[in-house]
């Protein structure tokens, strides 16, 4: 999918998760919003994985980590 609106797209979902985690505490809606923003790559999606640079690997990396917490935490929540 190549599309000059990728990185508007991502950062709108970016700061969607983030306004429903902070603001609102609702992080089952934070996890999804993060989750649906790593679908819209910010990134050169011509690139491979093994040709991206080691600091944007990273950041995808820590983008999925940060939405696997998000989910752990709202399992966590809804447990009691």
């Amino acid at each position: 999918m190549e599309s000059p609106f990728n990185k508007f797209i991502y950062f709108g979902f970016l700061l969607l998760g983030a306004y429903f985690a902070i603001f609102q505490r609702d992080y089952s809606n934070a996890a999804i919003n993060l989750g649906i923003a790593l679908a819209f790559d910010p990134f050169d999606q011509k690139q491979t994985w093994k040709d991206r640079p080691t600091w944007q690997k990273a950041w995808l990396i820590l983008h999925l980590a940060c939405v696997a917490m998000l989910f752990g935490l709202t399992v966590g929540i809804n447990d009691r």
